[in-house]
């Protein structure tokens, strides 16, 4: 790739050399400096970089996922989703008696104001937990008026760690209250995973007992989740709180992103995917659906990743285990077929359609017990730490401005108005 390329103008002739960055970008300035009156027309921002970041390093066509730096195989081996959490937020990882501290002070704001449980407890009795979560989400920036200050390093600090604290025991207390069971207040004395794995599913023991190896294959997926570039919740975060708005407000905003089903709901998908083809030698039939339009294959195929998603050659060896402990599930032969067939099949394998992480992430959510509608809200915990640690860094980018994109206007021309008598 050159260091320069050339635009010209071919009606006026003129022409501007533009510098091309190291990851192939090109600022968009050069365009005004050609004509101030040119735009690009962008739908969904496919070609469009709306800021630098030294966050999350993905290459599609490689298959690479780093968080500032460290390959995501590495992370998943090694590490924890705290440890992951702090990486992200502060772009280095923790030595011990950092993160120490840290672990400490999440464990220490996992509780929340009473009158947000009185608030969650207002819902409709069928209300979807990411209804409540993004909801109360929300609400929190009337109970902490002081978020309001971000440019306070000590008070942002404090923020940070609230929400990270505090959305385990909101999704969990989202859960409880959708199907009628009383909260359960979080048990400190346990991890992270472990305290919302309590959380939800204590009934009447003194203490739960959190099975090690669903306790280690959430933290895992924790950690799959906890960013993923310029994606569609993050891009929210980072509109939302260009605004200056306080952290709670941004990040309810990117949780009601990740609500829909095109991002969060996914792995949802293709549960019901699965559950639609029902048995093992329905499979092939599915297929041919597949290439005549007739069906969707959910979990394949990536918007960035041309190659297999790292994130689920991990899930995969991690969907076995958790199902040597649960039992095995009719829904992962369909699964495995599945995949048998797809990466076999020269339809699938031009259109370049590898299994993603949402493909193996339901089949695990469902095993370890957690009903479809939690799904989502299993994404929106970790990836608070990533929304949290743009927002960061969208505050200290003297680049960053209140975002406001351009339009290509493709109404009306000017028209007088007629009287209501006379139309």
């Amino acid at each position: 790739m050159g260091e320069t390329v050339t635009i010209t103008d071919d009606q006026s002739g003129r022409s501007v050399k533009v510098p091309i960055g190291p990851d192939g970008t090109i600022p968009s300035a050069a365009l005004r400096e050609l004509d101030p009156g040119l735009r690009v027309y962008d739908p969904a921002f496919v070609s469009t970089a709306s800021c630098a970041s030294s966050i999350t390093y993905v290459d599609g066509d490689r298959g690479i996922l780093r968080y500032r730096g460290y390959p995501i195989e590495q992370l998943a081996e090694q590490s924890s989703y705290l440890e992951v959490a702090y990486l992200l937020l502060h772009g280095e990882l923790p030595d011990k008696g950092q993160f120490e501290a840290w672990r400490h002070e999440i464990s220490i704001h996992t509780y929340v104001h009473e009158n947000v449980k009185h608030f969650m407890q207002q819902f409709h009795y069928d209300a979807h937990p990411m209804g409540i979560l993004v909801s109360t989400v929300a609400a929190l920036s009337t109970f902490y008026p002081d978020a309001k200050r971000i440019f306070d390093r000590d008070v942002r600090a404090k923020q940070i760690v609230r929400l990270i604290a505090k959305m385990p025991t909101l999704a969990a207390f989202a859960h409880r209250f959708s199907v009628g069971m009383p909260f359960v207040y979080p048990d400190n004395s346990l991890d992270y995973t472990s305290n919302f794995l309590s959380m939800m599913w204590r009934v009447a023991e003194p203490r739960f007992e959190v099975d090690p190896v669903l306790a280690r294959a959430l933290d895992l997926l924790f950690i799959l989740h906890a960013d993923h570039e310029q994606n569609c919740s993050t891009t929210a975060m980072r509109i939302v709180a260009s605004s200056h708005a306080d952290p709670y407000s941004a990040a309810a905003a990117a949780a009601a992103a990740l609500y829909g089903p095109l991002h969060g709901g996914a792995n949802e998908a293709v549960i019901q995917m699965l559950e639609r083809i029902g048995s093992v030698d329905r499979v092939p039939a599915f297929i041919d659906e597949v290439k005549r339009g007739e069906s969707r294959l959910m979990g394949f195929g990536h918007r960035v990743y041309k190659n297999y998603d790292p994130r689920a050659r991990i899930i995969k060896r991690t969907a076995d285990e958790v199902f040597a402990v649960v039992g095995s599930n009719p829904l992962l032969d369909i699964a495995l077929a599945l995949e048998e067939v797809a990466l076999s099949d020269d339809y699938f394998i031009e259109r370049r359609l590898y299994p993603n992480v949402d493909f193996y992430s339901g089949m695990i959510y469902q095993a370890a017990g957690f009903p479809r509608e939690m799904f989502t809200v299993l994404f929106a915990i970790p990836r608070t730490a990533g929304w949290l640690a743009h927002w960061v860094e969208l505050l200290s980018d003297p680049s960053q401005r209140i975002a406001r994109p351009r339009q290509q206007y493709v109404g009306p021309s000017e028209r007088d108005y007629v009287g209501l008598e006379a139309r």
